[in-house]
């Protein structure tokens, strides 16, 4: 994986906090409480996006950064609703204005964008390397061959995808079966968003609490299959054998994948933050990963030859 550190020198935390909520689950005065807990804890890796709270999490992350901007590493995302050379120049242009900053770090295509030629987008991209306007690139939300694909492309303009930003938590683990070997293999950071699975891993569901499952009818699609909340019982119980909270060996399962940069945690407070900050110390050792595995069924190979699995 890529050896980045940060524009002071530091090495870049494995773990990352998203600022999704910023500015919207998550007032001023949250957000900056969340930063704080973040700091405290080691993380100098903090991702926002264009689309964010109408362009609030950018506002209020750029707000928060600017102090110590030669300690932390800044990630944003533009052109999920595609990726031509107007929208990505309009969108990160946006961007740079709403965070402050000269530099942004690191910037990720938010979604493939099948209309676009990639020549288009990654011009675009290699333009921005070569003024200084961003170090470094990725992709979220790409298919294991999109990314190659598009790493082609990119290279052929002096462009390198270093990040990927795939979703994987204990309930949604497609990213195994060709993702996280190929960022093995390829040598990228993998930086999974929803490692909670949208407050489902938490447990808060099962005994009542309200949240995105139960506010986004996205989420509730996405989460809503009862083999899911079976397990997320099952997960409640393991932590309660070892006196930790759910959320922490949920974001410390995914973790401890090797094809695994480090995952973006993400909340509304600070105390609905705690439980995966307590993942960064956590190891969890061969025996108790085996059982958190096996709460959900691993998806099939890529040729989906079982027997060969």
């Amino acid at each position: 994986m890529p050896d980045l550190k940060t524009i002071s020198g530091q090495v870049l935390s494995r773990f990352s906090f998203g600022t999704m909520q910023f500015g919207g689950a998550a007032d001023e005065t949250a957000s900056a409480e969340m930063y704080a807990a973040c700091r405290e804890a080691g993380i100098n890796f903090f991702d926002t996006a264009f689309l964010y709270s109408e362009g609030r999490s950018e506002k209020i992350s750029g707000r928060l950064v600017a102090p110590e901007r030669e300690d932390v590493f800044i990630a944003t995302k533009c052109g999920y609703h595609g990726a031509c050379r107007s929208r990505i120049e309009e969108e990160f242009g946006a961007s740079r204005r709403r965070l402050g900053l000269e530099t942004v770090d690191l910037l990720y295509l938010h979604r493939w964008d099948g209309e676009t030629p990639l020549e288009e987008t990654f011009e675009t991209l290699a333009g921005y390397k070569e003024d200084g306007s961003v170090r470094v690139f990725g992709v979220s939300n790409f298919a294991a061959w999109q990314v190659m694909k598009a790493r082609d492309v990119a290279r052929g303009l002096g462009v390198e995808i270093q990040f990927l930003q795939p979703m994987y938590n204990l309930v949604k683990r497609q990213a195994e079966v060709e993702i996280l070997p190929m960022a093995i293999a390829e040598g990228l950071s993998a930086c999974p968003y929803s490692p909670l699975g949208g407050g489902l891993l938490t447990g808060k569901y099962a005994s009542g609490g309200t949240g995105r499952l139960t506010t986004s009818d996205i989420y509730a699609t996405r989460y809503g299959f009862e083999w899911m909340h079976e397990a997320v019982a099952r997960l409640v119980k393991i932590a309660g054998e070892f006196g930790a909270a759910p959320a922490t060996l949920a974001v410390a399962w995914v973790a401890r994948h090797p094809g695994i940069w480090g995952p973006i945690v993400s909340a509304k407070s600070t105390e609905q933050l705690a439980p995966s900050l307590a993942a960064i110390d956590l190891e969890i050792d061969d025996a108790l990963h085996a059982r958190l595995s096996a709460l959900s069924p691993a998806p099939p190979p890529a040729t989906d030859r079982l027997e060969e699995a």
